[in-house]
């Protein structure tokens, strides 16, 4: 089974999920945008073979995937209180025109996109980190590094 190492780590994924809920508060994010946004990330181990060089990974590659119905969530949340990025628009019909509108123009609403894109990459590369982190701390770094080894193609 192709996924095996990547299911040893739901334990550890379960207790980082804890310990990072004080970054996500400071985030633009919500909870149940953050859990979305998560749906969306693999965790893939770079270079497994060398121990020196491994590193846990977030691949984002598929968030492009889950953002109009990220967008939904924070537009049901009620825009800028849901999370400061829309702290320009004016809301109801007139806003959501002119949000159409930036974003064919290239203007606000490409750019706000974008941004949180960007902080939900960053975000995810941080969990990355904090998880290899945990591992390491717990001493099963190793035996999950050489499972990924093993299951590479």
């Amino acid at each position: 089974m192709s996924d095996d190492w990547r299911d040893q780590l739901a334990g550890a994924r379960m207790q980082v999920d804890q310990q990072f809920q004080s970054r996500l508060e400071q985030s633009e994010f919500t909870n149940q945008e953050w859990g979305l946004i998560m749906t969306a990330v693999e965790f893939e181990i770079e270079h497994p073979g060398d121990p020196d060089r491994a590193e846990m990974v977030a691949d984002t590659s598929q968030l492009d995937q889950i953002f109009p119905e990220l967008e939904r969530l924070k537009d049901q949340m009620g825009g800028p209180m849901g999370g400061g990025a829309d702290s320009g628009s004016s809301g109801g019909v007139l806003g959501a025109f002119k949000d159409l509108l930036g974003g064919f123009s290239g203007g606000g609403g490409v750019g706000t996109d974008q941004e949180r894109m960007d902080a939900a990459t960053a975000m995810a590369d941080e969990y990355a980190t904090d998880l290899q982190a945990y591992l390491e701390k717990r001493g099963r770094w190793e035996e999950i590094r050489q499972a990924a080894n093993r299951q590479q193609p």
